[in-house]
């Protein structure tokens, strides 16, 4: 088997310091919504595809899909029996800084064992990352020194998914928002300043468990702790209980005047509240029975969309607000046809974009948002990863070729494609990055940086 894996302001995800337009700071660019700003691409690419700027090699393992902020690159390795958090210069690629988080996560699954699937979020002269087996940090963009750490294990009692955490952490103005699945804490807020336990969310399930140990409500500061490499504690697949944490990460919304805070768990599509973390509504369908559950939500045109593979499909609510204020989550629609993986969705013009398929492969479909349709269906496009900058879709698919796609309703629309060079032996996973006119592309050890500025 193999696995792994809200157009608003600026100001939705509480980003400050000095980002510029064009940055990609966090999971899925600026919106989490995998679209960037920026203009004067190019809007066909020769044969070959666009020039290569630069490469370096030696990064170490992992699927972690760089981000990119104020003229600095951010990802995470593992090298050798270390997890680390790294930093490059955006101008050439020029090592910066390389941090130890804590000892190398020994995944039993082998698929993107090599090392962690996180995305740095960055905030000003703040940095958010989350390691293989949970264990949450905040560093300092200059140097990468570490603010504080938590462990979602031992401080929230949370299982380690079977393919470890892959989530990358949501900052919303002062909190930052994590995935436990622990049978005391699905979700929690933290004190993005000092990594303290704001609020924490168990759904109705986790009320009926048994009283878990007492859990560390205080960060932990200072260098990392531990040495060689962590096997951490296996519940799922193991005997024990289906962790709620999936590989998703959370979105921001607003709601009838309020804040919510939408993820995809294990176990259901979930909306709570960014105040105190109440359970508000939830979802079933989107989520498969094996609880391998990858894709970020989206939310766009009153709806809220999330799918996953492994036979499951995607499905739309309405949010429906009630006289007493409690909060219904109406199906309008759920399909088949868009069993995506990990690759991602983009909506554009009323039209959803994404890969529809699992392990067995698939390609790119084209359905109505609103209804659920199919519009087109492409199999030169096969599965892979998606994003969009200056009207234009970039996908990356598994075997490593990357395309340039014309969003329409009416046609599958191509405008280049290149095969990447220097391709490792496992899929590639890392999402595409499209910042300040370069293309990023990763491939465990190695990372490709792209012109795609218009000449």
């Amino acid at each position: 088997m193999r696995l792994l894996i809200l157009s608003v302001g600026m100001a939705l995800f509480g980003f400050s310091g000095l980002l510029q337009a064009n940055d990609w700071p966090q999971w899925q660019g600026l919106h989490r919504d995998a679209i960037s700003q920026e203009t004067g691409l190019m809007k066909t690419w020769p044969s070959d595809g666009p020039e290569l700027a630069w490469r370096v090699t030696e990064l170490g393992g992992g699927d972690s899909t760089p981000s990119i902020a104020d003229g600095r690159i951010f990802g995470m390795s593992n090298r050798g029996e270390d997890e680390v958090v790294w930093a490059l210069s955006e101008k050439n690629g020029e090592p910066l800084w390389v941090s130890k988080l804590g000892p190398a996560y020994d995944q039993d699954m082998p698929q993107s064992k090599e090392g962690p699937g996180c995305t740095p979020t960055v905030d000003g002269k703040l940095l958010f990352v989350m390691g293989m087996a949970g264990n949450v940090a905040c560093l300092n963009v200059e140097d990468g020194s570490i603010v504080w750490q938590r462990d979602l294990k031992e401080d929230f009692g949370g299982t380690i998914p079977r393919w470890s955490y892959r989530e990358s952490p949501l900052i919303d103005g002062e909190k930052m928002i994590v995935t436990p699945g622990g049978n005391k804490a699905t979700i929690v807020a933290l004190d993005k300043s000092t990594g303290k336990t704001l609020w924490q969310t168990k759904t109705q399930e986790e009320e009926a468990q048994p009283e878990a140990a007492p859990m560390r409500e205080e960060p932990r500061e200072g260098p990392p702790r531990g040495e060689g490499r962590s096997r951490g504690r296996r519940g799922f697949g193991r005997g024990g209980p289906r962790p709620d944490a999936a590989y998703a990460s959370a979105i921001a919304i607003d709601f009838e005047g309020q804040r919510q805070y939408v993820q995809l768990t294990a176990k259901a599509l979930v909306g709570v509240a960014a105040d105190d973390g109440e359970l508000l509504w939830k979802y079933d369908r989107p989520a498969n029975a094996m609880g391998i559950n990858c894709s970020t939500p989206v939310y766009h045109d009153g709806l809220v969309f999330a799918a996953s593979a492994y036979g499951n499909g995607g499905g739309a609510v309405k949010l429906n607000k009630s006289d007493d204020g409690t909060i219904e989550a109406e199906e309008v629609y759920f399909t088949s046809n868009m069993q995506n993986h990990h690759g991602g969705m983009v909506v554009v013009d009323g039209a959803l974009y994404g890969a529809n398929g699992g392990n067995g492969g698939g390609f790119l479909a084209c359905l109505d948002y609103q209804t659920g349709d199919v519009l087109w269906r492409e199999r030169s496009a096969q599965k892979g990863a998606l994003a969009m900058a200056d009207g234009l879709l970039y996908l990356r698919t598994e075997d490593g070729t990357v395309l340039l796609i014309e969003p329409s309703k009416e046609e599958y629309v191509e405008k280049g494609r290149f095969e990447q060079p220097d391709r490792t032996d496992s899929p590639a996973w890392a999402h595409p990055v499209i910042a300040n006119g370069k293309l990023y592309i990763r491939d465990h050890d190695l990372l490709l940086c792209y012109d795609v500025a218009t000449k």
